[in-house]
Formats: structure tokens, sequence, C-alpha cells
């Protein structure tokens, strides 16, 4: 299809032109519109002296199809005295300051100029992206379509499970220059109205420049920002999306974001996986299980090294303390040191693969780790067992399904190693301490961060620990508060 400005070339009575110059302030006028697009090229301006109508847009987010349709072809074939009858259709929106008239624009709407008035025409239509499968959140059964930057998009994707009018929405915008678009989406009689208005209060009290992305907007609206957890749940899918409303959670999508924001939520939460809901119950809670594991492991094994090795040899069984000290005979460094050479060498790798393209990446990792970790222990900067606790550590750390949660878990196992390294099993177990007053002192949206363990609630444990079968999920969440609490009427 030829672009619409290259038919505007065809048109003899048509004029095609960019910004004309600006002319002295006043109402709202084509002269006053046009000055506040000084400098902008890629502004399109048609003109049509035989019913005086000038039309400005964007050319780039415009769908071309909708704009002929809707503007040019009922322009071109109407005279002066028939323009009053077309301004009275639904397409045509009657604007009377000028900043809304810009702001529609921007939003890429045609505003035609008329002496009837200014009028906007919904004709945006810029290019997106597919919807496609998550790529940070990928599971082997279960929906496999995930959320795209368009806003719209998106509310569509929720709109088509939820299916119901108690789904409601509230707009806002953030960004004191670029003006990005947030939605609200929370069910009706189901979510706790003051986690609603808390979500809300946040979003309007945000005063940063630009906001791009649903990552920085919740960095801006959490309860404790100093902290490394995240106190929202991020998500690329759509069914994670509508199985936290369910539960009485509000959710934010973010324009030009291809993730939504979940609140309020759990430390446990980030430990949850859509496969376990997909699986029978009792693989389900196996899986689970394994990632706490996991998790205890990425935290612990190497500090547990340093610490053992530094301090406690008397905790090593004597079968194993003779290959242990043979190994680390030739190592020239401390503990401590050797630990953290080699976690930070793990982490450079781990960040090499991951900005490198998918294939170079994988195969750097692989054979990154392989060679350098093989060439330590030859040249003894290292030893056998440390190469296996890092490794495995590396490993349980990718169990973990949240990546953010991931990122928090290895900054906190190098605090554990140099405190090990200083003062042993007590270090150690004092860092450990720490963390949990950490989280037991956080909050998301005022809910506790740490439920059902703090406090106790052991109603919740069998969605938390393990995954029980769905007959035994009859009430929502306690962190929830909702007010309809119960989901279903199930039995055994």
């Amino acid at each position: 299809m030829k672009s619409i400005l290259t038919m505007a070339r065809q048109k003899p009575q048509q004029q095609t032109s960019h910004v004309s110059e600006p002319q002295a302030p006043g109402p709202l006028s084509l002269n006053r519109v046009l000055d506040e697009f000084q400098g902008c090229s890629d502004l399109s301006h048609r003109n049509y002296p035989m019913i005086q109508a000038d039309i400005l847009f964007f050319d780039h987010l415009v769908d071309k199809q909708k704009f002929i349709n809707n503007v040019i072809i009922p322009l071109e074939n109407i005279r002066r005295e028939e323009l009053g009858g077309l301004l009275h259709q639904s397409q045509f929106k009657l604007e009377d300051e000028t900043t809304k008239v810009v702001r529609g624009i921007l939003d890429g709407d045609a505003a035609l100029f008329v002496p009837q008035g200014v009028y906007l025409i919904s004709v945006y239509g810029p290019e997106k992206r597919a919807i496609e499968s998550s790529q940070t959140e990928s599971t082997i059964v279960g929906p496999h379509d995930s959320f795209n930057e368009s806003l719209d998009t998106n509310l569509s994707i929720i709109r088509r499970r939820v299916k119901s009018s108690r789904l409601k929405a509230k707009q806002f915008e953030v960004g004191e220059i670029f003006k990005t678009k947030v939605s609200l989406l929370y069910l009706d009689e189901i979510a706790n109205m003051d986690f609603v208005n808390r979500m809300s209060d946040r979003i309007q009290a945000i005063e940063y420049s630009a906001v791009f992305d649903g990552s920085m907007l919740l960095q801006l609206i959490e309860d404790f920002p100093s902290t490394i957890f995240p106190l929202f749940l991020t998500s690329e899918r759509p069914d994670v999306a509508v199985s936290k409303l369910n539960e009485g959670r509000v959710v934010v999508i973010m324009d030009q974001s291809p993730s939504v924001i979940v609140g309020p939520t759990t430390v446990f939460e980030f430990f949850t996986s859509p496969d376990d809901y997909y699986s029978r119950w009792a693989v389900g809670t196996f899986l689970r299980l394994l990632r706490y594991i996991a998790f205890v492991l990425t935290l612990t094994l190497t500090s547990m090294y340093v610490s053992i090795t530094t301090y406690h040899y008397e905790m090593i069984p004597i079968n194993l303390l003779a290959s242990m000290s043979e190994s680390r005979s030739r190592v020239p460094f401390p503990p401590v040191l050797e630990a953290l050479l080699m976690e930070t060498t793990l982490e450079l790798l781990r960040e090499a693969g991951a900005r490198l393209p998918s294939k170079i990446g994988q195969t750097i990792g692989i054979v990154g780790g392989i060679v350098i970790g093989t060439a330590a222990v030859d040249a003894g900067f290292t030893s056998n067992i440390l190469i296996i606790a890092v490794a495995m550590s590396a490993i349980a750390s990718f169990v973990i399904p949240s990546y953010t949660m991931s990122g928090s878990i290895r900054l906190i196992r190098f605090a554990l190693i140099i405190l090990s390294g200083m003062l042993g099993n007590f270090g150690f177990i004092f860092g450990l301490g720490l963390v949990i007053i950490h989280l037991s002192k956080l909050t998301s949206l005022g809910a506790p961060y740490t439920l059902p363990l703090a406090p106790i609630k052991p109603s919740d444990w069998k969605d938390t620990f393990i995954r029980g079968p769905f007959w035994m999920f009859s009430k929502r969440p306690k962190q929830s508060r909702s007010p309809n609490e119960t989901t279903n009427k199930m039995k055994k």
C-alpha cells in the first residue's frame, strides 16, 4: 500500500507540508498547535482548501487503512455545506483545549481543524510485536502465550480470560515528561480495596521524568525501596496474572512493558511456577520442595565450605579430610579469597552468556566453565571441592523460577562468604539471622512479606511449601485479605 504522504501528493487541491511558522499564542487554533510541535519534522500536515480543513497527524502512529477509510475518503468526497453532518459521526470527537489536542496527536489521533472547531479522530495503529511464548517463564504444559509491549493487547488478553464484569480497570499516567499509560486491574468484591487504593495512591504520587518499564515502576512504589528483595511479583504470563486476580491481588499493566506487576506478594511466591498447577499435585509438590532445597544449597553451600575449611576442620568426615587437605595443599589463597575469586568468575561467565546471542551465550557458559574450572585446579588457584560447591550453587540458582529473586540470593551469597571467612560458623549463622530479621520486617502493600510463616497461617501452607490437591483450595490466601474468601465448593 502506498504511504499516505504519497497519496497526498497525487491530489492537486491538497498540499502536504510540515510545521509552519509559529504565530503569536492564543486560544486553540491550528497555528497554536503547530507552534507546540515546532521542530517536529515527522509531523504531517494536510490541507483541504475547498472545505477549509487541515489535518495534523504522525504518519508512523496511525493505522494506514483506518486513516484512509475514516479521514481521507470522507473529506475528499464531501462539499463544504455537508461538513457539519459528517462531524456528527461518532469517530469525530470535539476538543476545545490545546493540551488535549496535542496529547491526542501524540497518542496517534488525527486532529481535524475546520471552522466548526477542532476534532480528534482515533486512527491509532502502530506496529507491535505479535503474541509469542515467554522467554523468561517457559513451561512444559499449560498456555504458552505471553504479554507484549502493547497495553491494549495485554488488556485484551486478560479480558479474554476473565469474562466477568467484576474485572475493573483504573487508568493512570506516569512520567513528568514521557507520559506512559498504566492500568490497575482488580476483581470487584474479591480484591481488598485497601490494596487497590494504596496502589492507586502510590502510582499517582510518582514524580519522575520518565518511567520506561514495569521494573522501574515497581521500584518507585515499593514499601521498602532500599531492600534487595523484590516486593512485587512480575510476570509475562497471562495465566499467572489471572490466577493472582482470582486470589484477590492487584495487577498493574504498563504500556511498553511486556510484564505485569502483582501485589501484594510473599517471598514464597517467587519459588512457585505455573507448572506446579498444571502437573499432578504430587509432582507439583516434589518440584516445589526441590526449589526450596535448591534455595538452601545456593545460599549456603559455598559459605559453609569457607567456614569449615577456615575454622572448623573437625566438622569434616575423616575419609574426606585427607582428600580435601591434599586438594587445598597447593592453593596459595585463603578459602575466603579462593571462594570469592571463583564466584566472581562464575558471575562474569553468567553475565557474558546473558549479553551474547543465545547460541553463543550457551557455548560460552558451558565451555568457559569447563575450561576455566579445569585450568584453575591444574594451576593450583582453587581446590576440586570448591569447584564442586560453586558449580552446585550455580545450578541450584537456576532452579529458582524468578530471575529477580535469584539475583537477590546471589548478592546475599557473597555477603555470607565474607562473614564466614571472618567469623566462621558464627558469622555464617549471624548473616542468616540478619536475613531472616530483614525479611520479617518487610511488607508488600502493607501486607506481611513472610506470610504464612510469620505470622503463622497454617491454612495457607497447603499452597506454600507443598502444592495440595485442588479440592483443598477452598479459601483465598490470607495475605489478600479478600472480603470473599471462598473460592469453590468442591468436595473430596
